[in-house]
């Protein structure tokens, strides 16, 4: 078979788990499909639809398989895959590098490779590979391997995402398994705390992440406003201003857009987060290069700007502001690579308002909210 590249950027999606854990089913998964169609987000680019953890039974079958739960999926898996390509979404599943999955059902050990034959005998697209269990003899970078191995000849092309909770540096070797994004974090929480930390961790992980491999830092929390799937997750919630910043960090830091909430029942606001096609422009820049962190000139240490080239010579342009209070974000275009001896300026827009706000030279300033983000698209222009 003639394997076509995948994931040249990162992948755009919908996951069970944030808001479903356990409480999966086939009627949930097309009421799924058949919302994110009817509101836009396939068009968007949220192609892939993933099933996460406890879709089987908690044993395999009497030939040794995997085998979904009849009472959740009564029609098979196959069948379920069919309806969401029939809709014109990719299909996603979840297995384990050990022997059981983190919530307790059969893993892949010793089984990866009539797993992955399975799994494209369904019509899978994309495999979401979890960490629990394994063996304390296996390296998990072997186990990462076997799987990666599998897929690729399994027959059919399907998205390797490799869940490894950014343990072991898996961010120096995870390339060479054959893994196509991969988790460089612990589990997220529906939280400020949560998001912050996670986005402050990979600060010095962003060079690693680029096409056909990219850094996952975690499903997107957005929308759900303190209703996960269990305590864990759900934390207490976020504002829609913490929620925007989420979004535009995951954006401009070339993550995997995965919604994790209920999108049967969004809000306005969530939804016009989650449909920023000027954001998503800027993570699914098709170079996906690694956005670089210059010096912000602010009152505050919690503001930082992140900076990204894009493929079509704009710069993308990210203020930060970590903090409890307001602060004032500048950013001197010197170290974006703009000298004053250049005669050039920037010409900015608001990602986030949509506005345009004309040429500036040699700086920019804005008034950055606690929690909150700014995000513009600069073209390059003459000073003058």
């Amino acid at each position: 078979m003639n394997r076509k590249a995948m994931c040249a950027v990162p992948p755009m999606g919908w996951n069970s788990w944030n808001t479903f854990t356990d409480k999966i089913s086939e009627d949930l998964i097309k009421e799924t499909v058949d919302a994110m169609k009817a509101q836009g987000f396939l068009e968007a680019g949220y192609e892939y639809v993933v099933i996460d953890d406890c879709w089987s039974l908690k044993e395999r079958d009497s030939e040794d398989r995997l085998a979904a739960d009849p009472e959740k999926f009564p029609n098979g898996i196959k069948a379920l895959a069919d309806y969401v390509h029939d809709k014109g979404f990719k299909f996603g599943m979840y297995s384990c590098c050990g022997t059981r999955t983190c919530a307790d059902y059969p893993g892949s050990f010793e089984h990866e490779y009539e797993d992955a034959r399975q799994f494209a005998q369904w019509g899978v697209d994309y495999l979401k590979y979890d960490n629990c269990f394994k063996p304390q003899y296996q390296d998990c970078r072997t186990l990462y391997r076997r799987m990666g191995l599998a897929l690729a000849n399994s027959g059919r092309d399907i998205v390797f995402s490799a869940c490894q909770w950014g343990t072991d540096s898996v961010h120096e070797w995870i390339s060479s398994t054959g893994a196509h994004l991969f988790r460089s974090t612990q589990d997220i929480t529906d939280c400020w705390n949560s998001i912050k930390d996670i986005a402050l961790s990979q600060m010095d992980k962003m060079a690693f992440s680029g096409p056909y491999c990219h850094n996952d830092m975690d499903m997107l929390v957005v929308g759900l406003h303190g209703k996960g799937g269990n305590d864990f997750i759900s934390a207490g919630g976020c504002t829609d201003e913490e929620y925007q910043t989420h979004f535009s960090l995951w954006a401009m830091m070339n993550s995997p857009l995965m919604i994790g909430c209920d999108v049967r029942n969004l809000t306005e606001e969530t939804k016009k987060i989650l449909l920023n096609k000027d954001l998503i422009a800027i993570n699914q820049d098709i170079e996906c290069r690694a956005p670089f962190r210059v010096n912000c000139l602010s009152n505050s240490p919690d503001v930082f700007t992140l900076v990204k080239f894009l493929s079509d010579g704009d710069v993308a342009v990210g203020m930060f502001n970590m903090g409890d209070v307001p602060a004032m974000a500048v950013v001197d275009f010197w170290d974006l690579g703009l000298t004053v001896s250049s005669g050039m300026a920037l010409e900015f827009y608001d990602c986030i308002s949509h506005e345009n706000l004309g040429k500036k030279k040699e700086r920019f300033s804005a008034k950055v909210p606690a929690h909150g983000s700014k995000v513009y698209r600069c073209k390059v222009v003459p000073g003058k």
